[in-house]
């Protein structure tokens, strides 16, 4: 086995606005590291606005030798990997200590719990994804767990015009199935597909319930799995959910990259957080294959 990995600084950045416990989570693992690990600097930082996670772990990372915990959801800790993706630095570490709502990448892949991982410093290496458009000054951005299309980023917006908690969730829900419409799509060969839901997954599992594919915890094959839910009746579409939050989806195809192009401007998930792309736009999903280190 290699020696322990030692970090010259760890960050821990989280949100001191969280509706959840970050704040003292975030301290917390600090007063933990702090004696076992004299040798380390271990920083508290805040983020002051949404996006503002990715540029403080780009700058974390920019030393080298550096850990970078996220005290987040998948999110938060979304925004911290893309900044150190950014920075380019190959000797930096990310970590993600469960603070949000659904925590679907911690909840798959986490193998012990954090502090107890850093102290013992046994780097690994996973698969990201990433995802890049030909808009003009559109840069590639990258998911430690999943992208969504379809009826996932629509729920999503709904969820988030809404209030927190089961029911309103459960209604909230119900509302957006309801009233959701189909998205089409142009793929390589140049036909057009009609979905009510397409998903790029580096983990098996996601929304706290669902099991979309039987892919290994520990993604380092180099693929990601595609699940796709073509137009159909929408009772169709409610009994495959209702399979995926009991016994899962089963099997489903693995790619290394895959595109196609948007026919109207639609929104799309990554790692939990929405955003938009325009119309007539190609957009290229691919493996980044062991392109993230982590511990935990």
């Amino acid at each position: 086995m290699s020696s322990p990995r030692r970090f010259d600084t760890i960050t821990i950045i989280f949100n001191p606005n969280s509706t959840g416990d970050a704040p003292t989570l975030a301290a917390g693992l600090r007063d933990e590291l702090v004696p076992a690990l004299p040798e380390s600097e271990v920083r508290l930082q805040p983020t002051e606005h949404a996006g503002h996670a990715i540029n403080l772990a780009r700058e974390a990372a920019a030393a080298g030798n550096a850990l970078v915990v996220s005290v987040s959801g998948d999110g938060g800790y979304n925004e911290v990997v893309n900044g150190v993706m950014a920075s380019g630095r190959d000797d930096v570490v990310c970590a993600v200590l469960a603070a949000g709502n659904a925590n679907d990448h911690r909840r798959v892949t986490g193998r012990k719990p954090l502090a107890e991982a850093i102290v013992e410093g046994h780097v690994r290496r996973i698969d990201v994804l990433r995802l890049s458009m030909d808009e003009p000054g559109s840069s590639p951005v990258h998911a430690h767990s999943y992208i969504g299309f379809g009826l996932t980023p629509v729920m999503a917006i709904d969820l988030e015009k809404g209030s927190k908690g089961a029911l309103k969730e459960m209604f909230s829900v119900a509302r957006t199935f309801r009233k959701f419409k189909p998205f089409e799509i142009r793929q390589s060969d140049g036909k057009h597909r009609k979905f009510d839901s397409l998903i790029f997954a580096n983990i098996s599992q996601m929304a706290k319930y669902a099991t979309l594919s039987e892919a290994d915890e520990q993604p380092t094959d180099g693929k990601f799995e595609v699940i796709l839910f073509p137009h159909a009746a929408k009772w169709r579409v409610l009994l495959t959910a209702l399979r995926a939050a009991t016994k899962g989806l089963g099997d489903q195809p693995s790619y290394a990259q895959y595109r196609f192009s948007t026919v109207k401007p639609m929104p799309y998930q990554i790692d939990g957080e929405v955003k938009s792309v325009e119309a007539d736009t190609v957009i290229t999903v691919e493996s980044v294959p062991r392109g993230l280190s982590t511990l935990g």
